[in-house]
């Protein structure tokens, strides 16, 4: 199966703009931030036993999509006549995409976490993913903070001013469920929030992290293979859930990047 019929399986479009969600404009760095993002969601490292082999052909597939539009002659090629020279993508698919994606992105520290935060909040991303996150989940705040990054307890009145404005001027529609949240229920998410918290914090010791914040690259050098591979999962999913917070009263956090990624949320 060529690599326009894989994204037609896998998502829905033999566009491959439409696949990263970006358009034909996009830059070089726009492309690698979709792929990113993209990436992070359907990461086999990150997703449910059951959904692993769905999720390696999709990753395998958008790694195909990002050499071709990553590429100046490539994407020109494509541009022109919509068409993918299959021999050649069926070189480029017999890569290894986990070392292709890791060569890629560098890893992440915990001081990227804490400046893309910092960069993130109050920013028109975040209004947009809010906005996004509250459509799609029609109001419900379970689902809101779990889709957008950053999106932690101490964040919710912010967070509820800025959709409680975006109401009011008729961007997004009013519902019941976020207007008239209970207590329970809003007592319930936080106390999830500080569970996820531990078992972060929990996660970080059995790794040795919490020994040093600014030596996370060569702790991994120093870890068997399995290890460091467990290290950037957690890293990645720091960034997009908790934001690098390590207390019980501070953290969750981002698709992509991403990711999100759900974020679910980097």
């Amino acid at each position: 199966m060529g690599l326009l019929e894989l994204c037609e399986k896998y998502f829905d479009t033999t566009n491959l703009y439409e696949v990263l969600e970006i358009t034909e404009k996009a830059t070089e760095k726009e492309v690698k931030k979709a792929y990113h993002k993209l990436s992070l969601r359907v990461h086999p490292d990150r997703v449910k036993d059951d959904e692993k082999l769905d999720a390696t052909e999709k990753f395998k597939v958008l790694g195909g999509v990002h050499a071709i539009l990553s590429d100046k002659d490539k994407r020109s090629l494509y541009d022109t006549t919509k068409s993918v020279d299959e021999e050649e993508y069926n070189v480029i698919k017999e890569k290894d995409w986990t070392v292709y994606w890791r060569l890629l992105f560098k890893k992440i520290t915990e001081d990227d976490i804490k400046a893309y935060e910092k960069k993130y909040i109050g920013s028109d991303e975040e209004k947009k993913d809010l906005k996004n996150a509250y459509i799609a989940g029609k109001g419900d705040m379970d689902y809101i903070v779990d889709q957008v990054q950053f999106a932690r307890s101490e964040h919710e009145p912010r967070i509820r001013g800025i959709l409680t404005e975006m109401i009011e001027q008729g961007e997004i529609p009013s519902f019941k469920i976020f207007t008239h949240e209970s207590t329970k229920k809003r007592q319930r998410r936080h106390a999830k929030e500080n569970r996820e918290a531990k078992e972060a914090e929990d996660l970080k010791d059995s790794l040795g992290l919490n020994s040093s914040t600014n030596s996370l690259e060569i702790m991994i050098k120093q870890k068997q293979e399995s290890r460091a591979t467990q290290m950037d999962s957690f890293l990645d999913n720091l960034a997009t859930k908790y934001g690098g917070k390590s207390t019980g009263t501070k953290r969750k956090a981002a698709k992509s990047e991403t990711g999100k990624n759900k974020r679910k949320k980097k």
